[in-house]
């Protein structure tokens, strides 16, 4: 299993923002800290927004905020909102295959996958945050 850029991106997004609770993030900083496209960084940001993970806000001290505790977001909540799907196979995606009226691989990947988000699920953006040291090398100057 491989997943998207943009979940990656979105991690390191929340990562960073929940490195600065007391403080707004800019896209233009994180995307600097990281050497990520703005535009890119934009629209993950927006989706973390949409899911509720981020809470944007306008204006001259506006930014980014943590939608909620970092404690609060499970890698799970991340995954779900970032990942398209979760086809692990062309039949899962409704590809057609000559054996999928005997197959029981997309039921052996449901249950792995269900297995993995299981485990996404006890772990929460608290968990990865990063030391303050190592915070500090990825603060734009």
């Amino acid at each position: 299993m491989r997943l998207t850029r943009f979940s990656d991106y979105a991690l390191r997004l929340l990562i960073y923002v929940a490195s600065r609770p007391d403080q707004r993030t800019t896209i233009a900083d994180a995307a600097e800290a990281y050497g990520i496209s703005r535009n890119h960084l934009m629209k993950v940001a927006n989706r973390l927004s949409q899911a509720g993970l981020l809470k944007p806000s306008r204006g001259r001290t506006g930014g980014l905020a943590l939608g909620r505790p970092a404690a609060a977001i499970s890698l799970g909540d991340v995954l779900r909102a970032t990942e398209p799907d979760f086809a692990l196979v062309g039949c899962m995606a409704g590809e057609g295959c000559a054996a999928a009226e005997f197959c029981r691989l997309p039921q052996a990947f449901d249950v792995a996958l269900a297995a993995f988000l299981e485990a996404a699920d006890r772990q929460c953006l608290a968990d990865f945050l990063l030391p303050p040291e190592f915070d500090r090398q990825l603060t734009p100057t």
